[in-house]
C-alpha cells in the first residue's frame, strides 16, 4: 500500500512540474480587453476609443491587451448590455438610448424639458445628479462598472431622402428610422410621422431600399456613412437631444484586474474626456460642413420655433415618462438639476 502511494505521490509531482510553467505562462499573459462598437471605423467615436485603448494599454505595460470590433462585428449597440453580462465583451460604449431596453431611466434625454437644449445645459445633467442615478442603474442591472464621464455624440436632428425639411409639418406621414427607446418614437409620432427601429448597421441599405424615408441622427453619422450615398438630402436641424456614449466596462473584467490597473483604466478616461468631447463637437461642427458639400440642405428652426415646441411637448412630459418608464426621481433630479443652473 505504501509503495502504491508512494508511485502515486511521484506521479502527482511530475505533473505538477509539467503543469506549473502553463500556470506561470498563463498568469503573466495580457487581460484581454475586447471592446464592441457599432459605429463605423471613419466615426470620431471609433478615433476616440482607439485612442482610449492605446492609452491604455501603454499605460499597463503590457498587462493589459485590447481588441476593438467595430460596425457592429460582435453585436450591434441593443445587444451589448447582454454580451456584456454573460462575458462575450469587456467593455462597450453604448448609446444611452441603446440602453433603455434595460435601465429605463437612461431615456431621460428623450424629455420634452431637455428638447433644442445647448450642450452645457446637457452637461450639467449628465455630469450631474441625473447621469448618476443612469450609472447606478447601469451598474445593478447589468453587473458592470461605468468607467467616468460619459462621451458627448451631439445633437439629433430629422434627415430625409426625398422630401424636403422646412418645418415640423413636412415630417408628416414619413417613416423615420430612430435609434430606439420610447422616447424617439414618441416625438415621431408627436409630429406625425411614422417610427422605425433599424439596427445601424443596416440604415444604410434600408435608405437605399425606401424601407423608410428618413432618420434620426447627428451630422457626424451621416457624414461618417455617407448617407448622401443612400439618398439622404434633407435636414430639419432642431438638435432635438444630445447623444451620449456610456463607457461601461464587464464587473468580471473590473474585478480581474489589479488596484493599479483600474486605476488606469478609469484615470486615462477621466484625464482625457474634456479633450474627447472637444474633439467630437469639432467633428460636428466638420461634418456639418461636409454633408451640405454633398448635397444635403439644413434647415434650422428659429429659437422661437425651438422654444414653442419645447413648450408644446412638455404638456405631455408626465405622460412620456410614464411611457418610458422614467422614475419620478429622475424626471425630479433633472428638473431640480437645469433649474439649479
Amino acid at each position: 500500500m505504501s509503495r502504491h502511494l508512494s508511485r502515486r505521490a511521484v506521479m502527482a509531482s511530475a505533473l505538477a512540474t509539467i503543469a506549473a510553467p502553463a500556470l506561470r505562462l498563463n498568469a503573466n499573459e495580457p487581460l484581454l480587453l475586447r471592446c464592441s462598437l457599432d459605429t463605423v471605423p471613419t466615426h470620431t467615436h471609433n478615433a476616440t476609443v482607439r485612442d482610449y485603448l492605446a492609452k491604455i494599454e501603454a499605460a499597463a505595460g503590457g498587462r493589459i491587451r485590447t481588441q476593438l470590433f467595430e460596425s457592429g462585428q460582435l453585436f450591434p449597440d441593443a445587444q451589448v448590455g447582454k454580451a456584456l453580462l454573460q462575458g462575450q465583451i469587456e467593455m462597450a460604449l453604448p448609446g444611452s438610448w441603446a440602453l433603455t431596453g434595460i435601465v429605463p431611466d437612461a431615456d431621460f434625454f428623450q424629455l420634452p424639458i431637455l428638447y433644442g437644449r445647448p450642450l452645457d445645459m446637457v452637461h450639467r445633467a449628465v455630469d450631474g445628479k441625473p447621469g448618476e442615478l443612469v450609472a447606478q442603474r447601469i451598474e445593478q442591472k447589468l453587473r458592470a462598472r461605468v468607467i467616468g464621464p460619459w462621451l458627448d455624440l451631439g445633437p439629433f436632428n430629422w434627415y430625409s431622402t426625398s422630401k424636403p425639411l422646412n418645418a415640423y409639418a413636412d415630417l408628416k406621414g414619413l417613416k423615420i428610422r430612430n435609434n430606439g427607446g420610447a422616447g424617439q418614437a414618441w416625438r415621431t409620432q408627436f409630429v406625425g410621422a411614422v417610427p422605425n427601429t433599424t439596427p445601424l448597421p443596416n440604415v444604410a441599405l434600408g435608405l437605399s431600399q425606401g424601407t423608410f424615408d428618413g432618420l434620426i441622427t447627428t451630422n457626424e453619422t451621416i457624414a461618417s456613412a455617407k448617407y448622401w450615398e443612400s439618398g439622404v438630402r434633407h435636414a430639419l436641424e432642431d438638435r432635438q437631444f444630445t447623444g451620449v456614449y456610456v463607457p461601461i466596462l464587464s464587473l468580471d473584467f473590473w474585478r480581474r484586474l489589479p488596484g493599479d490597473l483600474q486605476q488606469i483604466v478609469t484615470e486615462t478616461w477621466r484625464a482625457n474626456i474634456a479633450a474627447y468631447r472637444t474633439q467630437m463637437a469639432a467633428a460636428q461642427a466638420r461634418a456639418r460642413d461636409l454633408v451640405q458639400s454633398h448635397g444635403i440642405t439644413i434647415v434650422v428652426p428659429s429659437a422661437e420655433d425651438l422654444a414653442a415646441k419645447r413648450q408644446e411637448m412638455l404638456g405631455h412630459q408626465e405622460q412620456l415618462a410614464k411611457l418610458s418608464n422614467i422614475a419620478p426621481e429622475m424626471v425630479s433630479a433633472l428638473s431640480d438639476t437645469l433649474a439649479a443652473g
